[in-house]
């Protein structure tokens, strides 16, 4: 290790400990936290097994960066390749349409096996994996419904796809030896305003109640319900609100996941974590960041980022607590828009672990408002920095910027030449 790299950490620790923080405790707390990387901003959400089809269900991605992947082959590449840049052992989060078979199959015919080298190539690398049924870009879901459709035959054939994609996510969870994540998000809603909001909803709990019928271990699979505020084409109304995905997954003993895009723009994921965990079985989070409400644009380290890392890290709930990342960036280079995301998804988990909770909540307690504001804004410009880079060399990656220069070589030797 660079030999000024170890002396800036020192001089950091010795700052810290003054407020009784330990960095190396904080850094070997950080190597424990798994990051679910989404696997579709490597190629924009198309997928591969329906390759002509438009992406639908409210979803855009914008821009015309070369070099997106086509294959699996290449999307494993790019992945691998972002994760050599990114410090720590994380996870990938795949959705159905990622399947890699020669077979022809519809999404109602996806098995474990259709996934078999994603999941030999998972174990491989010592990742995890996590999953998500695909319900959107089919025919069956042009009309904007699937799981609430009034259609009883397309209800049916989109809960046994996602019956299917438990049982792939239990597949994940026993061969990785790490519980698969396995989190339901629908586009349903109507652009204008219906006359029966109740009746769609009604449909939606049926259908997830099919869906969870079958018991699956929790060791290796775990059901999450993800909610939204309105989408393309579903301005007025959408049947997964915030409100129906709580209430069902408290009721269901079901992880609730929280998008940091699917809200109203004035609020924010970060004040719902703990009031939500004193009730849920626990939560899923999928990081983003909304510039225009759900723009998913590639996370940077920005205050609700920040927030979000607090909030788990001040209140002790990591252990129930699953983050993942969503965005899809198609403006960039693809590698560097999952490298830059994961990495100040880590940064912010640092800085939350490097301040001092007991000190900061006694002065809380306490009533000195006059502290708590001077010392968290102080806390600010302590050299978080020298913490990051040692942890990035001590991983084997690049410290700060150099990652990028090694993303401009991979694009140049391999992205670009696909044409």
């Amino acid at each position: 290790m660079n030999a000024q790299l170890e002396r800036d950490y020192e001089a950091a620790k010795a700052l810290y400990a003054k407020h009784g923080v330990d960095p190396d405790k904080a850094l070997d707390k950080l190597k424990d936290i798994k990051i679910s990387m989404h696997c579709w901003q490597g190629d924009d959400v198309q997928g591969f097994m329906n390759k002509d089809r438009k992406l639908t269900g409210g979803i855009s991605v914008t821009g015309n960066y070369p070099g997106a992947a086509r294959t699996p082959e290449e999307l494993r590449q790019d992945v691998e390749k972002a994760y050599s840049l990114i410090p720590g052992r994380h996870k990938l989060n795949l959705h159905a349409i990622y399947a890699d078979t020669d077979e022809k199959i519809d999404y109602d015919d996806i098995e474990p096996r259709h996934y078999a080298k994603w999941i030999e190539w998972a174990k491989e690398q010592g990742l995890g994996l996590d999953f998500n049924p695909t319900c959107f870009s089919h025919p069956k879901s042009d009309d904007g419904f699937t799981l609430s459709h009034p259609d009883k035959e397309i209800r049916d054939f989109w809960i046994n796809h996602c019956k299917r994609a438990r049982k792939i996510g239990e597949a994940f969870g026993r061969e990785t030896g790490q519980p698969c994540v396995t989190n339901i998000w629908i586009p349903d809603g109507y652009k204008d305003a219906p006359v029966d909001r109740l009746a769609p909803r009604k449909r939606l709990e049926q259908s997830l109640d099919a869906i969870f019928q079958e018991d699956i271990d929790p060791k290796y699979n775990l059901d999450a319900v993800e909610s939204k505020l309105f989408g393309i084409g579903s301005e007025s109304y959408v049947v997964g609100s915030h409100e129906f995905y709580m209430g069902y997954g408290l009721t269901r003993n079901k992880l609730i996941c929280l998008d940091a895009g699917h809200f109203h723009p004035t609020e924010t994921v970060s004040n719902k974590l703990s009031a939500l965990s004193l009730f849920s079985e626990g939560m899923l989070l999928h990081v983003s960041r909304p510039v225009r409400w759900d723009s998913d644009h590639v996370v940077v380290l920005d205050d609700e980022l920040l927030e979000i890392a607090r909030e788990l890290v001040m209140n002790d709930l990591l252990g129930k607590t699953h983050i993942g990342l969503d965005f899809f960036d198609a403006s960039i280079n693809r590698v560097a828009a999952w490298v830059i995301g994961t990495r100040n998804m880590l940064k912010a988990l640092l800085r939350a672990l490097l301040e001092p909770a007991d000190q900061l909540k006694q002065i809380e307690l306490a009533g000195d408002f006059t502290t708590r504001l001077a010392l968290r804004e102080e806390l600010k410009c302590y050299p978080f920095g020298a913490v990051w880079d040692y942890y990035c060399a001590s991983q084997g990656v690049p410290v700060r910027e150099e990652w990028l220069q090694d993303v401009k070589d991979y694009e140049r030797e391999v992205q670009l030449q696909r044409g």
